[in-house]
């Protein structure tokens, strides 16, 4: 089991950096509602880094930023201002030793997937959730159950239940619109989780992330250990505003099945399908079909590689709202008797 950081302090100061895409340059609105919410309701001092702001960084001035926030001491975590697409070129200028010796909590999403893998290999827990423009950054207000979530991963180490959401929303806001902050997004009926396969208990370390960013590590090897390093882990995945088909999403997993990986893991949380982007702005029936494609890949793809586990869908991690917060390695009960998964934070 890889180990937990030490937590922060209100108080303190957490670096706020761009390892994947330097959003805040392009859209401030959003980022800056982050940062007022992580001072005023959080009692956190954000620091930004040279590349948090500054479009076009090199992967290598990115990593210097990461490998320095973890060598701060005065830093006590670091929370990402987005996600982005070519994070993976960052990984090769990265210091191990940096980032082993200065483990502290690191929070993102999507495209920091590589970053949280990375600390996984290295036997950090990260927490996958907590990026500031989008949890942090909603408009209206901060989404009660995400706001707990990230409470409690960033000041704790308790027990945490995530819970259905009565309500989600995969509808983006537009970041350009002045009104952003005060406008609350657009909601959908949550219609609870969908549980499959046997109702036993099962707790282990979370390994996963943003399905399409785990495909880019198979991809390329290096960061991907031998299946047997999987063995007992709850394996977590969800999709991205790229809205991959659901021909994609089963190819995935097929190949994971294929390398002797996804057969290794004791229960499996897949995150509710984000069907909705500013480039592919569906209807409520394409919605509804493109959700459906997407489970029956899923389940034909257990079905083949790993049917005795089980298996819960529709949870709200990653790119949908509430953005629950799951610890990257840290412990994660899927109890499918009694329908309900906790995570350690």
């Amino acid at each position: 089991m890889p180990a937990y950081p030490d937590k922060p302090q209100p108080g303190d100061k957490v670096a706020v950096l761009s390892p994947g895409a330097a959003a805040p340059a392009i859209f401030p609105e959003p980022y800056e509602l982050g940062l007022t919410r992580l001072r005023e309701e959080f009692g956190l001092e954000p620091v930004e880094y040279p590349t948090t702001r500054a479009l076009g960084s090199s992967p290598a001035a990115r990593a210097a930023d990461v490998n320095a926030a973890f060598a701060d001491p005065e830093i006590k975590a670091v929370l990402t201002s987005i996600g982005g697409d070519d994070q993976i070129k960052v990984l090769r200028h990265l210091d191990p030793d940096v980032l082993r010796a200065g483990a502290k909590p690191f929070f993102g999403i999507s495209d920091n997937t590589n970053l949280c893998n990375y600390l996984w290999n290295l036997g950090v827990v990260s927490y996958y959730g907590g990026t500031v423009m989008t949890l942090f950054g909603r408009g209206g207000r901060m989404n009660p159950q995400a706001a707990a979530a990230v409470r409690a991963a960033l000041f704790t180490h308790d027990e945490h239940e995530l819970r259905p959401a009565a309500t989600y929303g995969d509808v983006d806001q537009d970041w350009n619109d002045p009104a952003l902050p005060a406008r609350e997004p657009e909601t959908f009926p949550g219609e609870g989780w969908e549980w499959h396969g046997p109702s036993r208990t099962v707790t282990g370390p979370s390994w996963g992330g943003c399905l399409e960013i785990v495909d880019f590590n198979l991809r390329v090897g290096t960061h991907v250990r031998e299946p047997a390093a999987y063995d007992g882990c709850v394996l977590f995945l969800e999709t991205s505003e790229m809205l991959p088909d659901a021909d994609y999403v089963y190819y995935l997993l097929m190949c994971m099945g294929e390398r002797g990986l996804l057969g290794r893991f004791a229960a499996a949380i897949m995150g509710r399908p984000k069907a909705w982007s500013l480039a592919a702005r569906l209807g409520p029936e394409e919605k509804a079909a493109y959700v459906a494609a997407q489970r029956e890949a899923v389940l034909r793809a257990f079905a083949e590689y790993n049917p005795d586990i089980p298996l819960v869908m529709n949870v709200d991690v990653g790119h949908t709202d509430p953005q629950l917060v799951v610890p990257y390695g840290g412990a994660v009960t899927v109890d499918a008797a009694a329908r309900r998964v906790s995570v350690r934070y």
